[in-house]
């Protein structure tokens, strides 16, 4: 699988400073120039797992959802370069890594076979994203803001799982992972009724046929909301709900898997400017 490169989530960054050349004078006074938000996000996932193939001459098709076994807090983190009044760069990263294990309390007997007491199934979800866009406001007035974005989104999905089934089964059963860059578009709606409240709306998409992805056919979606309030122009908090979905599939020369995945839930942290 291809590995992350920062030169690859560098370069709209500078194809974007490269295009415009626009002096960073520009920008309003009254604006910061550099936003960064340090959060957590309070994950609930919901997950699908899917397949069909052919056995002995019959296809075989499957649906099954599954949990992870509650929230977990994640860091998130965004950040905004003003280089203009008009024009931004825009970074978003998000992660999730849940861990899950299985135990079974009493054995289980079927024919000859025993399950003992104690085994186990463990296994393990990461998921990261991310994205650095160029923004450009098409509606620019006092207390709204409307942006248009383009950009790139790197994309990790791994599941790792084992067993110990006693004499059934022992050893990793699961090991997939996929990664990629694939450009994504988007589009933003900023409003600040007063000096000290700040309300953000975005919304994202990417499909895999657009970048790096192997062979996993598929999308990535994502909208999140933000309130937040300014103590002064280099301190704020902020608290909102973030979302992200998953959907894609792989085929092989006996079959085809496929996943999809939601994650969503409330997040909260500190805002600095400068």
């Amino acid at each position: 699988m291809r590995k992350f490169s920062p030169l690859a989530a560098i370069a709209p960054c500078a194809l974007a400073m490269t295009l415009f050349h626009l002096p960073l004078a520009q920008a309003a006074e009254q604006d910061p120039r550099f936003t960064l938000r340090l959060g957590a996000m309070n994950i609930d996932t919901d997950n699908t797992l899917r397949g069909s193939t052919v056995i002995g001459g019959q296809p075989i098709n499957l649906s099954e959802d599954f949990g992870m076994g509650g929230k977990e807090w994640e860091p998130r983190v965004d950040g905004l370069f003003r280089i203009s009044d008009r024009q931004r760069l825009i970074f978003d990263y998000f992660k999730y890594d849940k861990k899950r294990r299985q135990t079974l309390d009493e054995g289980i007997s079927y024919g000859d076979t025993t399950v003992p007491a104690g085994s186990f199934v463990k296994g393990e979800l990461k998921y990261q994203v991310a994205t650095l866009v160029y923004d450009y406001s098409v509606v620019d007035s006092e207390q709204f803001d409307l942006g248009l974005q383009l950009g790139a989104e790197y994309a990790e999905v791994s599941a790792d799982a084992h067993a110990d089934l006693g004499d059934l089964y022992q050893g990793r059963f699961l090991n997939e992972k996929a990664d990629g860059i694939a450009p994504v578009v988007g589009a933003r709606l900023t409003f600040t009724p007063s000096e000290h409240w700040l309300i953000n709306l975005q919304g994202q998409y990417l499909n895999t046929r657009w970048g790096s992805f192997d062979d996993y056919k598929g999308d990535l979606s994502r909208a999140n909301a933000i309130v937040q309030y300014n103590f002064n122009p280099n301190f704020g908090i902020f608290a909102g709900y973030d979302w992200f979905k998953l959907d894609a599939d792989k085929r092989g020369s006996d079959g085809v898997i496929g996943l999809k995945q939601e994650f969503k839930g409330p997040l909260a942290g500190v805002s600095l400017s400068f």
